[in-house]
């Protein structure tokens, strides 16, 4: 965005995905207000780092602003909404404003039905030991940033693509990941197809020299392949998969596995993180992390290194002897 846009005013800037977006921003210099219908650690965090916000969506909030980015959540009935249309105020929803800033960088996105946020992370983790200084946009507070937002001065930045209400199409990633495919969100499609054909306007979205990352294990994700004609890498426990996690063991709160690459034995993998699916997850981060020409020995070391995200399996404490987790899911298959 050249010099025009100065001050962006955020409505429901307490969410997960705009709160990231405007710390981003607010880091970036830009002028940050927004509003909210209450407070929260989120917005004190905010707050300390220099927005302006208002608890409360009220018409004059929008008044002099250059821009209104508003999240899913909010509806064209929002008296802020209101206004900045009578102003003529552009008013985008957040996806818009995250490809923007992606635009100023070699975009990777994590899309799927589960394990986003925990992929992107791994990704980010990953990067950043590597030496890449990735800006990050993610949907969850990771622990060693304590936010879910940093803004790189590397050139990559590495973001959680919302596919709720289909604005994920409105990323251009150079890298893009599909984790699965799940019936959800079917309130705003219309059936299953429907889903699918979001998930393939997305990947067909790379350009001719990026690369689509899918789970080999995911019979919807991988349908989408036939009728992809750029790079791609699968990953899975199958060994139809290019990145296979072979001999997984489980330690307490980790796991172990032996990463194979095109059916050869690449070496033993460790993270501090439980399940199936969390090795699954960091299986993209190798197939990230080898596609930037990084080691082994690096990529598995900012594995190891990942300290986790809140509310996914996060250990609150232990009391007489029984380990209390907070976790968070929504789909009956993460339950």
């Amino acid at each position: 965005m050249y010099g025009r846009i100065k001050k962006i005013h955020f409505v429901g800037i307490g969410g997960i995905g705009m709160s990231g977006i405007a710390e981003v921003m607010l880091n970036m210099g830009y002028t940050v207000t927004g509003s909210d219908i209450r407070t929260s650690k989120v917005i004190e965090r905010l707050q300390d780092l220099g927005a302006q916000i208002s608890i409360g969506h009220k018409a004059k909030n929008v008044r002099g602003r250059d821009v209104v980015v508003y999240s899913s959540i909010i509806t064209d009935k929002n008296p802020e909404i209101i206004e900045a249309n009578k102003l003529g105020t552009p008013v985008i929803p957040r996806a818009e404003m995250l490809s923007e800033l992606m635009r100023l960088k070699h975009g990777i996105a994590v899309a799927g039905s589960h394990g986003k946020t925990t992929t992107t992370s791994l990704i980010s983790s990953v990067l950043d030991f590597g030496g890449f200084d990735p800006t990050v946009v993610v949907g969850g507070r990771i622990q060693s940033l304590g936010t879910n937002a940093y803004l790189g001065k590397g050139s990559f930045m590495v973001v959680e693509a919302d596919e709720s209400d289909g604005s994920f199409l409105k990323l251009s990633p150079v890298i893009a990941v599909i984790t699965n495919i799940d019936d959800e969100h079917m309130d705003h499609y219309k059936d299953s197809q429907q889903l699918d054909y979001a998930f393939s306007d997305f990947i067909n979205k790379i350009p001719f020299y990026g690369l689509a990352v899918v789970c080999g294990d995911n019979k919807r994700a991988m349908k989408l392949l036939k009728s992809y004609n750029k790079r791609y890498v699968t990953y899975g426990l199958g060994k139809d998969s290019y990145y296979q996690a072979r001999d997984i063991e489980f330690s307490y709160l980790k796991t172990s596995y032996n990463l194979y690459r095109e059916n050869e034995l690449e070496g033993q993998v460790h993270i501090q993180l439980p399940g199936i699916h969390n090795a699954l997850n960091s299986l993209v981060a190798f197939a990230i992390g080898y596609e930037l020409g990084m080691s082994f020995d690096d990529i598995n070391k900012g594995l190891e290194k990942f300290g986790g995200i809140e509310r996914r399996i996060e250990v609150k404490g232990i009391v007489n002897g029984i380990t209390v987790v907070d976790d968070y899911g929504h789909h009956p298959k993460e339950i």
